[in-house]
């Protein structure tokens, strides 16, 4: 009897699948478990590779002799954690897996990426010295006739594009950023070892809306895919904000990692 490389038990059916998968007809664990551990398994061994065209969901059904329906619960499970790709009208492709992002730790986006082994790279898409938009002057308590430099990168891991953020900074607290390198050095370490601007604490929205036509072109998606959004706020050690910034981030690449406390209730 042959089996799957990645069972050791009775599996159905009895010769492995073109997708490398098989089933354990006895064993407690769902269908649709067994399939997308196979699945993570076979990710993390690298016989699956970031990009690589897979099987669908029927594809995958006829040759296990199952529904439908397990089979694309696995493919929910995987979609959600960012290890595959399902486009409407498209074959499966195998993605490279959410990055976890603990907005407990304020971290630039180059220090968090590289913590997690991973190779950070950005590319300036824009940089104006203008008049500020009212939510961006009211969230850094600008008065009137103070300019802001907006900066709009594009940021990528391992190569490959993940965001879209824009930074807002007051020319009176930044003057000449713009001749800073913005593409190879991180902003944080600008504004903290140029400008000396020790950062302390940053205050985040998130929320999330759906890829536009010019957002998908260059986080290279679709229109209409999910996005998170963050707003952020980062204030100084003097509890000056002294950056507003707006992040939208590929939903498949991204989760957001935040640790609630439970504090004493107030006895009346």
């Amino acid at each position: 009897m042959t089996t799957s490389p990645l069972t050791a038990t009775a599996l159905i059916p009895a010769s492995r699948t073109a997708a490398g998968l098989g089933l354990e007809n006895d064993s407690f664990v769902p269908f649709y478990e067994q399939i997308a551990e196979q699945v993570r398994r076979m990710i993390r061994e690298k016989k699956l590779v970031a990009g690589q065209s897979f099987y669908s969901e029927g594809q995958i059904a006829r040759e296990l002799g199952i529904s439908k329906m397990p089979v694309r619960q696995a493919f929910q499970k995987l979609r959600s954690e960012g290890l595959l790709i399902i486009a409407k009208g498209k074959k499966p492709v195998i993605g490279r897996g959410r990055v976890p992002w603990n907005f407990q730790e304020l971290r630039g986006f180059s220090e968090e990426m590289r913590r997690r082994g991973l190779v950070p790279s950005a590319k300036l898409l824009g940089l104006h010295l203008i008049e500020p938009e009212v939510e961006v002057a009211d969230a850094l308590a600008l008065a009137p006739g103070e300019r802001v430099y907006r900066i709009k990168r594009l940021r990528c891991v391992d190569g490959d594009p993940v965001a879209v953020v824009t930074s807002h900074l007051p020319e009176k607290i930044f003057p000449n950023i713009d001749k800073q390198d913005l593409e190879r050095q991180s902003l944080y370490n600008i504004v903290e070892n140029i400008y000396q601007r020790k950062l302390q604490r940053a205050e985040e929205v998130i929320g999330a809306v759906n890829a536009g036509e010019e957002e998908a072109l260059v986080l290279q998606t679709e229109p209409g895919t999910a996005l998170l959004l963050i707003k952020e706020i980062t204030y100084d050690e003097e509890d000056l904000a002294i950056e507003y910034s707006l992040s939208l981030l590929r939903a498949d690449r991204y989760t957001a990692s935040v640790v609630s406390i439970r504090k004493p209730a107030i006895k009346s």
